[in-house]
């Protein structure tokens, strides 16, 4: 069918007889990037003709964009080919048509759960498969490295283990009856996992019965090594290696190493951190270990922690250990800044269960509401700091204070693709959250009540996009004196639908921030600085209460650079910040307004980066209005409805 299909695309493609040599050049030599050919147990054609199946029913929906693509690159191509210079310029930076889903097989809808028909059936075997980190796809398994790089990439990587997946990575096993939300969930964890790039899930009917199934594990491993560094002269540089699946075992091993011949405080600097994700089996348990020597950080720590990973998890909680000193910490007051040295040590310790409740919320089909219980302690020791009175530097107080929370939580999840990812498959949470929080903490300054709740939900509204929005709001009550570091904040996010034109996929993204303080202490703020904020940093934009509007246009190109694919990026950034003694709505609208192009290889474990031209044309101290940056972007992440620990709601 797959080869029929092609046929009858082909046909169509090379009618016109000027295309017929730069089209059938141009399928040829598409191409993505990096991993390692390891085989099943058992004969690869079942899954890969599930996988030409699922990707043939996108491409007969989708063949007329297809052809316009192929029409696009095929006409860009014959103008290239023409000199010998520009065609090697062309053969290595494009890979045609990396948005045709005839040849991805991507999602590009929201879709029913998959594994519903099969509900109840019994699992008979479990097969794993893993494909090379560049060239195929987990929704085309027929996809072949094409090039020697690719190939090259491949043979260096070592892939995740089957046995570790088996162990750590599944929540079924053989034997269990099919539970289609288990399953959903599964696919869901995998892809979470900073070690896969993506993960399906397949479940077929067992030969010859009708009550069992075997079930089909895909997962596709991101390219995990990577080393980076920069030298500004023979007497200043810094080099980092991250190993994210260390020898398969999904380890990551984080060691960097900075040196300034320039520094009066600490010419050498380093940094490690060691995790071990899922210990055990399926303990889910994972743990951590920092060790930071830096100029302005001091900090060893070890942690371990099992969060609510899916509604049917029924225990979660975390452990941490912590000394930090910090020997250069701004202190900021409404018109003065100046630095102190801080040392702490940092104790937490909390624990929460979720069961079903004793009565739907929502009706029948309500089998994804969990009620959730917590209890947290946390201590908070400065062994050197400033003087701390009832009204000075209170932030900086001993505190030992224990919280317990009671909230309900309803989650779910749809598949999208081009929302914060570049083609891969994500899952975007939608349902509610609400929860009750409340405890005391025997602080140095006297013993204190504490209350807040939090509300936030979500959902995908028909022909208008995603929308979530949140509210959280607590406060410190002391007898005799009311409300202490009250804090309330608003949040809405948007996304629209994704919508198709020419040149590419576009999204439009509208965020909103508000943040009110309420008898704050007095070196207490927050600010409008940071890279996910106004776009700058500038220590200048301080307050207590901030209103922040982003507001970005994204364009998901066909453009594809030696596996990087490329989207077009509009913005723009409004805040207001001010004191509590000063007008809100009076104060300068701050303002950033840019363009970007960002990059990104989903098969590569390290940030998107931004080629970014913007002007800032009111920030103070600010002498360069307009601004050229080339910088990593952090890949952004959903808001989940997960309830976690008892916390006090943060002022930022």
């Amino acid at each position: 069918m797959r080869s029929s299909k092609r046929r009858q695309i082909l046909a169509v493609l090379l009618a016109p007889g000027r295309w017929v040599r730069g089209l059938f050049c141009l399928l040829l030599t598409v191409s993505t990037v990096f991993a390692q050919d390891i085989k099943i147990p058992v004969p690869e054609p079942e899954v890969d003709s599930l996988s030409r199946a699922d990707s043939l029913s996108r491409a007969d929906r989708d063949s007329a964009q297809a052809i316009r693509d192929s029409v696009f690159y095929s006409q860009l191509k014959i103008r290239m080919y023409k000199r010998k210079l520009t065609r090697q310029v062309y053969d290595l930076l494009f890979h045609d048509m990396y948005n045709s889903r005839l040849k991805t097989g991507e999602v590009n809808e929201i879709e029913a759960n998959p594994f519903a028909r099969y509900e109840g059936r019994v699992i008979s075997k479990i097969y794993i498969r893993r494909l090379d980190v560049f060239g195929q796809s987990v929704y085309d398994t027929l996809r072949r490295s094409r090039s020697w790089l690719e190939r090259f990439g491949n043979r260096l990587h070592a892939d995740t283990r089957e046995g570790v997946i088996r162990r750590s990575f599944l929540l079924f096993e053989e034997g269990d009856r099919v539970s289609p939300d288990t399953l959903r969930d599964n696919e869901r964890l995998l892809r979470n996992s900073n070690v896969f790039h993506d993960a399906r899930i397949i479940v077929v009917p067992h030969p010859g019965s009708r009550g069992f199934v075997d079930v089909y594990v895909i997962t596709q491993d991101v390219w995990s090594l990577l080393p980076s560094g920069s030298i500004g002269s023979l007497n200043r540089f810094n080099l980092q290696l991250e190993q994210r699946n260390f020898r398969g075992l999904t380890h990551t091993v984080i060691g960097a190493v900075a040196y300034n011949g320039a520094d009066p405080f600490q010419k050498v600097e380093y940094r490690g951190r060691y995790i071990v994700p899922y210990i055990g089996k399926r303990t889910f348990l994972t743990g951590q270990a920092d060790l930071i020597n830096q100029r302005d950080l001091k900090q060893y720590s070890v942690r371990v922690f099992r969060p609510f990973l899916t509604p049917d998890t029924r225990w979660a909680g975390s452990m941490e250990l912590s000394h930090v000193r910090l020997p250069r910490y701004p202190l900021f007051s409404e018109d003065t800044a100046r630095l102190i040295k801080l040392h702490y040590n940092y104790n937490d310790a909390w624990v929460g269960y979720a069961f079903r409740p004793f009565f739907s919320f929502l009706g029948e089909g309500d089998d994804r509401t969990r009620l959730v219980v917590a209890a947290r302690f946390t201590r908070l020791t400065f062994t050197n700091r400033p003087e701390v009175r009832s009204d000075t530097n209170q932030l900086f107080q001993n505190t030992n204070a224990t919280l317990f929370s009671i909230g309900l939580s309803r989650r779910r999840y749809v598949r999208d693709v081009l929302i914060y990812g570049f083609g891969r498959t994500e899952d975007v949470p939608y349902g509610s959250l609400f929860s009750i929080i409340s405890g005391f903490d025997n602080a140095e300054l006297g013993q204190r009540v504490y209350v807040g709740f939090k509300y936030s939900r979500a959902h995908y509204i028909n022909r208008f996009g995603y929308l979530s929005g949140a509210l959280n709001v607590g406060s410190y009550l002391r007898s005799h004196r009311g409300i202490e570091q009250g804090v309330m904040t608003l949040e809405t996010n948007y996304f629209s639908r994704l919508r198709t034109t020419s040149w590419g996929n576009w999204r439009h993204f509208i965020d909103l921030r508000y943040t009110m303080g309420s008898q704050r202490f007095s070196n207490e703020y927050i600010t409008l600085s940071g890279r996910d904020l106004i776009g700058v940093n500038n220590n200048a934009l301080r307050g207590t209460k901030l209103l922040l509007t982003n507001i970005e246009n994204i364009l998901f190109s066909k453009l594809n650079i030696i596996g990087f694919r490329v989207a077009i990026v509009t913005f723009a950034n409004l805040g207001l910040v001010t004191y509590r003694t000063r007008n809100f709505l009076r104060g300068p609208l701050y303002q950033g307004y840019g363009i970007g192009f960002r990059l990104r290889n989903e098969n590569l474990t390290f940030n998107s980066f931004q080629i970014q031209l913007a002007w800032y044309p009111n920030l103070p101290n600010n002498p360069q209005p307009l601004r050229f940056a080339f910088e990593g972007v952090p890949t952004a992440r959903f808001r989940d409805f997960a309830i976690s620990a008892p916390e006090i709601i943060p002022y930022r």
